[in-house]
């Protein structure tokens, strides 16, 4: 249609969330794309062998491109959730074929084999830690697939996504990985590690730090109950930081959309409601010009209702990239905005964000039902209303609380006398009738006119239909087809009263939404309204709907989400190890993780969402295989008549590189998630963040935590412990 448009008319979509959507796609697939080169420099600081580093980085393509096609089977698409999942399983992908490549160069480096045999070897010793950490990575994130609701709806997408590309991920370690390492891989006197330059620094102080580590871990083990009583606190620490930690749903976004609505006194006329949109545009356009690509104003329609007392605006903001800075994001320019609005007197308007889900909301915030539950009528709750709303005022957590509704506007009332119209002849049908069709308009019959039917509707005249004094003059006929004045039976009055009766489950209720002030989350707003309606007369309460609703339900399902995970990895272990205190010491590692991922949230100000939830259970998956490494090995060389002490030494300073290796290579997947600006950085930086410090905490808490806790589950401590004792690094395990 462009073509035909007169010069200088153009079309464009008023309100388009696909921008968005796609621009979110694009930047984590560039996320995508920054994980793995990032983890590709990791596993070859380490390994510092170009051929050894390759095996692994092979593995993500193939394991990505059999995800994509499990993601097909269910019917799943390419959207932000799942690529989300995609980064964060590429640091756990990895993590596989590091540990396959890895103890393939110890053991052709102490015992001389060539690749094939060391390989052979080494895949004997490590596919019981392979199946252990696939068991837990899955485990972890099975029940996620199994709630309701629209978080259930998130979480199965992470859960498929991250399931089945750790199930493909040891499917590859065990087969695809070491068919590599027998090929590429060099006999060890063909690859020495250097000694020169950056890579030989790296190592000298690498080794150094090595030997201080088994120092220190047999100090630790010298001394259980002064770490215990550390690790004591550290778990009570975690607790507290669980509780306290403010929750909500979904992180604010970003996403190109700021919309406003005005609302009018009632009997305002279209002039007044045009000269609030001409103000309003007048500040978007001068004001907020840089922003600003687009704005349309509706007149007669908003949220709120119909009427020439209402109006609405929806403002398309320019491209992320042409907005830099916090100060030309769409927060900061709805908080400009409504600095300016909050001044007008005659008129309220107000600019708010579109919301997270657009099929739970129209505005981001809380969206809540304030219900007359015990009956004390219409007047009774609209004062309630007003009281809670003048409260709202003045609590710190709330922003822009506001009615959902039109105001009560003067209506006139026909009060009809039922006995006289009953012995007049008349009956409720007839007076109805004849009011709808004189003051509204009735649908009669159909004509035909020049080929086209036409619709025949009966209305009064203009001017007899303009003021209540009006109805007096008409009449309705009887069933004796005699014309009985409304006079005769019927007065008419004022009153207030809303357009629309609102009811929430059955219940008379009106809806209120607000937002939470910055500094604050949805969660603590909700609860300051729910104290706020603790405060008002009895028969009133709260309802939430929407993503309030969402938000409630999913924080009451959190807790056993985490029981059922971590349940669920614990007889994952105790089958796997068949015992029950082995598994013991691998799962005491997971508080120290959540430690540091609610530590991460707490200092970024993050509150406990969903994104937050699924990096927390990443996290559970994560410790635990730190200790499974060195678990697996220890048990191990115990069961070949090694001393608990030296066998947990000895693994713990054979597995230090790995476990090193594999934690760098994830925390630098997630970095770009943490890190991500522009559209959907909300979301990728819930998840990073406090993903990246999990992964922190539990890596350098769990490689001296989990050997004393492997020692004390044993049940089996040496009597003296000389301090700066050092295991052999010899280790050799039977075939």
């Amino acid at each position: 249609m462009t073509p035909f448009f007169p010069q200088g008319m153009r079309a464009f979509v008023a309100f388009d969330s696909t921008p968005f959507v796609r621009i979110s796609i694009n930047n984590v697939v560039q996320t995508l794309a920054e994980a793995v080169l990032l983890v590709f420099l990791v596993m070859y600081l380490f390994m510092q062998n170009f051929r050894a580093t390759l095996i692994p980085t092979i593995a993500v393509p193939v394991v990505l491109l059999g995800t994509f096609g499990v993601l097909a089977m269910f019917g799943y698409s390419i959207n932000t959730l799942t690529l989300f999942a995609m980064v964060l399983a590429i640091g756990l992908l990895v993590d596989d074929a590091i540990v396959v490549v890895e103890n393939v160069e110890c053991v052709m480096h102490e015992e001389g084999l060539s690749p094939k045999e060391a390989t052979l070897k080494s895949m004997r010793q490590i596919t019981g830690a392979l199946v252990g950490i696939a068991m837990v990575l899955s485990a972890v994130f099975i029940p996620m697939a199994f709630f309701s609701g629209s978080a259930g709806v998130i979480y199965r997408q992470f859960s498929v996504t991250i399931v089945s590309a750790m199930v493909l991920s040891v499917l590859v370690a065990v087969v695809l990985s070491p068919a590599l390492c027998a090929t590429l891989l060099k006999p060890a006197g063909e690859q020495q590690k250097s000694q020169r330059g950056f890579f030989g620094w790296f190592n000298r102080i690498f080794d150094r730090g090595t030997r201080g580590y088994g120092s220190s871990i047999g100090g630790v083990i010298k001394r259980p109950l002064r770490f215990m009583t550390l690790y004591l606190l550290l778990v009570g620490g975690a607790a507290f930081l669980y509780v306290t930690t403010p929750t909500g749903f979904l992180p604010d976004e970003d996403q190109g959309q700021v919309m406003a609505q005005i609302m009018l006194p009632p009997g305002a006329t279209q002039a007044q409601t045009m000269a609030q949109i001409e103000a309003m545009e007048q500040h978007f356009l001068e004001n907020e010009n840089e922003s600003i690509q687009d704005l349309v104003t509706v007149l007669g329609f908003n949220f709120s209702g119909t009427g020439q007392n209402t109006a609405s605006a929806f403002i398309s903001l320019k491209d992320w990239k042409e907005r830099p800075g916090a100060e030309m994001s769409s927060d900061a320019i709805v908080a400009r905005a409504n600095q300016v609005f909050f001044q007008i007197k005659d008129a309220w308007v107000v600019a708010f964000g579109p919301a997270a889900v657009a099929e739970l909301g129209n505005s981001k915030g809380f969206d809540v039902f304030l219900q007359d539950t015990g009956g004390n009528g219409r007047d009774a709750l609209y004062s309630a209303r007003d009281q809670i709303l003048g409260m709202s005022q003045q609590e710190a957590a709330l922003a822009v609380v506001r009615p959902n509704g039109q105001e009560r506007a003067p209506v006139l009332r026909v009060d009809v006398d039922r006995e006289k119209a009953g012995a007049l002849g008349l009956s409720l049908g007839d007076i109805n009738n004849t009011l709808s069709a004189a003051w509204g308009s009735a649908y009669v019959d159909d004509f035909i006119n020049q080929g086209k039917v036409k619709k025949v509707y009966l209305q009064a005249e203009a001017q007899y239909r303009e003021s209540p004094e009006d109805l007096a003059n008409w009449s309705a006929r009887n069933v004796s087809g005699d014309m009985v004045p409304f006079s005769s039976f019927a007065s008419t009055r004022w009153e207030l009263a809303s357009p629309k009766l609102e009811r929430y489950n059955s219940v008379p209720a009106v809806e209120l939404l607000g937002e939470n002030a910055p500094g604050w989350t949805t969660g603590q707003a909700m609860e300051s309204m729910e104290k706020l309606a603790d405060l008002l007369p009895p028969g009133n309460n709260l309802e939430w709907t929407g993503l309030s609703y969402e938000e409630r339900a999913s924080g009451q399902q959190t807790l056993m989400l985490y029981v059922l995970s971590l349940l669920v990895v614990f007889l994952c272990l105790a089958a796997l190890y068949e015992s029950w205190a082995i598994p013991l010491s691998v799962m005491l590692v997971v508080p120290l993780g959540i430690l540091g991922t609610l530590l991460a949230a707490g200092l970024r100000g993050m509150p406990s969402d969903i994104y937050f939830q699924v990096g927390l259970l990443t996290i559970v998956g994560l410790s635990a295989k730190n200790a499974i490494l060195i678990v697996e090995f220890a048990k191990e060389l115990v069961e070949q008549g090694v001393s608990v002490f030296d066998a947990t030494v000895k693994a713990a300073r054979m597995r230090l590189r790995p476990i090193l290796m594999t934690s760098l290579a994830f925390g630098f997947g997630v970095l770009p998630l943490a890190l991500s600006s522009g559209a959907g950085s909300g979301s990728q930086n819930a998840i990073g963040t406090g993903v990246l410090g999990g992964m922190l905490s539990a890596t350098l808490l769990g490689i001296f935590f989990v050997p004393l806790f492997f020692v004390l589950v044993q049940g089996r401590k040496p009597k003296s412990v000389p301090d700066g004792y050092v295991a052999s690094d010899k280790l050799v395990l039977e075939e």
